[in-house]
């Protein structure tokens, strides 16, 4: 006699997390990663951040312009927690801005891009986070 043991299977999609308050721009975000079957989640605040990166999100996105999200905020409390150590983090700012890109990358930012940049590499970036191995953040990166 065959026995057969099933066992159940997550079938949630991967999951990034954007901290990004232009809803247009937010949309495009959203467009491009149904193309990989990534579920994109906004955050508002450096908790929803956070707790979506410990609900398993495999990137976190962050619009370094922003006067109305607390990015820095959220960057300090995602890279002050040890199990999120490995989750990648892509800022990105205006051109003219070089500076607050700097200070992103050295408050542990992974990738800080120009607006222009991160637009032309999103694509990619999606595929990463929808290949990344299993549900642990920065896996397979």
């Amino acid at each position: 006699m065959i026995t057969l043991v099933l066992k159940t299977l997550s079938w949630a999609m991967p999951t990034v997390i954007a901290l990004v308050d232009d809803l247009m721009f937010l949309s495009r975000i959203r467009e491009a990663a149904r193309g990989h079957d990534v579920e994109v989640k906004g955050a508002r605040t450096a908790a929803d951040a956070v707790a979506g990166a410990r609900a398993g999100a495999r990137l976190v996105i962050m619009d370094l312009d922003s006067p109305r999200l607390p990015v820095a905020a959220a960057l300090a409390e995602l890279r002050g927690e040890p199990s999120l150590a490995g989750l990648p983090v892509v800022g990105f700012f205006s051109h003219v801005e070089a500076q607050r890109g700097r200070e992103a990358a050295a408050a542990g930012c992974t990738t800080v891009l120009p607006r222009s940049a991160f637009v032309q590499k999103l694509d990619a970036l999606l595929a990463q986070a929808a290949s990344a191995v299993g549900g642990e953040p920065g896996a397979g990166t």
